[in-house]
């Protein structure tokens, strides 16, 4: 908690807006894309690129978000300690383990621009594994994330289920049918698909 407090002092608080987002159950792309987004400013009418209006973010719930896909064991983060042949990796599954904020941090720092602003919207990013945070006389204001848009199925796929649920009915009710008649089920369901 006293590493959250760390830096406040160099960053210009005044009219800044303390924005909670709550990284439960959280798409980690999602979530950082956000984030990003306020950190910058560009959520605001006033943005301009030269200069940093972002608000002040507070992430909580950072262990429990999620990935889609994959990634837990697929994704990987390297680092190299300057000594020769030591090029270290760490999957995002031991990641998250280790420190689940770093995961955030990491997701968000690289999608903000590279220039003389990065250092001082980083500061600006404070993030918790739990929901205790020690930022609770400032006046917060919860994110609302937009919902997500879950695509609709295949076609192929939404006909292979509509012909399981059909052959399921077919069974409950017992009836033993011709193979001409099967046949022409089956002929009707393409043309209706």
């Amino acid at each position: 908690m006293k590493r959250a407090a760390a830096g406040l002092r160099r960053i210009n608080l005044e009219g800044l807006r303390w924005r909670v987002f709550d990284a439960k159950s959280q798409v980690l792309g999602r979530l950082a894309s956000r984030i990003s987004t306020v950190l910058q400013g560009k959520d605001k009418p006033t943005y301009a690129p030269n200069r940093d209006d972002g608000d002040m973010c507070i992430v909580l719930n950072a262990k429990d978000i999620a990935v889609t896909g994959r990634k837990l064991t697929d994704k990987v983060y390297y680092w190299h300690t300057g000594y020769v042949g030591n090029l270290k990796e760490r999957t995002l599954k031991d990641q998250m383990a280790r420190d689940p904020t770093e995961v955030i941090r990491k997701a968000v720092i690289r999608m903000l621009p590279r220039n003389k602003l990065r250092d001082d919207r980083e500061r600006k990013l404070r993030i918790f594994p739990g929901s205790e945070h020690p930022f609770v006389d400032k006046p917060l204001e919860t994110y609302e994330m937009p919902p997500r848009n879950v695509r609709e199925m295949r076609p192929r796929v939404r006909r292979a289920l509509i012909r399981a649920q059909k052959k399921a009915e077919q069974q409950l009710q017992g009836g033993s049918d011709t193979k001409k008649g099967k046949k022409r089920e089956h002929k009707a369901e393409e043309d209706t698909a």
